[in-house]
């Protein structure tokens, strides 16, 4: 195989040159240039051919090895493994937890890169060394890295990122890169993203429901101060924002207790399943009316929130997922406000 006819390395190209040749290598596959049992120059023969070290060949052979694109054989040299999969794009999925909302989103994502991708998800639940560890291992295995930037301090608080984050997701080019949900990471260049605003989202979600709203005489944030799976303090922000602006009596508290005082008049805005849970059950049992007497407004939408009447404030799940997707898909660069709804039901 005279490989120097397909492709070539770059002197002036910023790309590395193992990189390049890893590069060159898929993209014949695709092209069809190359096909699965095709024997490739051995890494001394690259080596001569386009005079790099044989560190640098040995690095990009090792990383195609790693990703099943090419093997060795022993005594007669290196082989072509694989070529169905190399026409799609492989993606590393790194969300923060694995809760329902964020599975819709995976879900969405790859239903939508159906037949075009090939997507692994790993979960760090907001530990940064386990992102560090997994961006670490995966850096040169995929083609495009999805992460949703969300971290827990040691005192169990949320962090949209630290310093050794921010080092090693600027090590993904650019271009690879869609960061979703939290657009508070402060990362050089341009990249895509797909994100809330979780201060004016919420601000402005509540604020259709003013006219209801006002009907109440105190509103209660329930927002967990500390939690293994932390929410964004700009939550609590926004509606700070939206109770000063409209002159409203408020009060945070961090979750709902077995014995929490309620009055009639009063407004929860709740964000842990838990709580709403909790809390629900103490409206019956205290034989308060649920949207009369008490009022609840939960964060997040679920399919079992509109059977039961639950307003909500809540992202649009599915449609984070499919712009992710299409941005990838369609190589685009953007920063993309994902949709925030307000949805009224029985429970206000």
């Amino acid at each position: 195989m005279q490989i120097t006819d397909h492709f070539q390395i770059s002197e002036e190209s910023r790309i590395p040159k193992y990189q390049q040749i890893v590069n060159g290598i898929i993209d014949n596959i695709a092209g069809g240039n190359f096909r699965i049992d095709d024997k490739i120059p051995s890494i001394n023969a690259l080596s001569e051919t386009f005079d790099l070290s044989r560190d640098t060949v040995e690095k990009a052979y090792n990383i195609l090895k790693e990703r099943n694109i090419i093997t060795s054989v022993k005594g007669k040299g290196f082989y072509i493994t694989r070529t169905k999969l190399l026409s799609k794009v492989n993606v590393l999925f790194l969300i923060n937890k694995l809760s329902s909302y964020k599975m819709r989103i995976y879900n969405s994502f790859v239903s939508r890169v159906a037949g075009v991708a090939h997507t692994d998800l790993h979960v760090y639940h907001c530990d940064e060394t386990i992102f560090l560890s997994l961006l670490s291992r995966n850096l040169n295995a995929y083609d495009y890295f999805v992460i949703m930037p969300h971290f827990k301090t040691p005192e169990l608080a949320h962090a949209s990122y630290t310093p050794e984050v921010l080092a090693a997701v600027n090590q993904i080019p650019k271009n690879k890169l869609i960061v979703m949900d939290n657009n508070h990471l402060r990362l050089e260049g341009d990249y895509a993203e797909v994100y809330q605003d979780f201060q004016e989202d919420i601000y402005e979600a509540l604020k259709q429901g003013l006219e209801n709203i006002r009907r109440y005489e105190k509103l209660i944030m329930v927002y967990p101060q500390q939690s293994v799976y932390p929410y964004p303090k700009r939550i609590l922000h926004g509606f700070r924002k939206f109770c000063v602006e409209f002159e409203l009596t408020f009060e945070i508290i961090d979750e709902i207790y077995d014995d929490t005082i309620l009055h009639r008049g009063d407004l929860f805005i709740v964000i842990v399943e838990s709580d709403l849970v909790n809390l629900v059950k103490q409206i019956r049992d205290k034989e308060f009316e649920l949207g009369k007497d008490v009022g609840v407004i939960s964060y997040n939408e679920t399919p079992l929130k509109d059977l039961l009447g639950i307003t909500v404030v809540s992202t649009d799940f599915d449609a984070m997922g499919i712009i992710a997707a299409d941005l990838m898909l369609d190589r685009r660069v953007e920063k993309v406000k994902n949709p925030f709804r307000y949805i009224e039901r029985e429970s206000l």
